[in-house]
């Protein structure tokens, strides 16, 4: 999942993709544990895009209290 992809959705659908994202890496967890994880990588890279996602969501909410802050003075 790219930045420029995520910064295009809306937030619900970022949060979304943070909750879908979430039950991925459980289920990925699960298959670790019982040793039918086929690709190492999947947990890292499900971990990448949950911290990509939050991390363009946190944008967003500085980006508006940034403005809103303006607004007042």
């Amino acid at each position: 999942m790219y930045a420029k992809d995520i910064r295009k959705m809306t937030d619900e659908q970022v949060l979304d993709a943070i909750e879908d994202q979430k039950q991925n890496m459980f289920n990925l967890r699960f298959q670790e544990a019982s040793g039918e994880l086929e690709d190492a990588n999947a947990l890292k890279r499900t971990r990448r895009d949950v911290a990509r996602l939050k991390t363009i969501l946190r944008e967003r909410q500085l980006a508006s209290q940034r403005v809103s802050e303006e607004g007042k003075k």
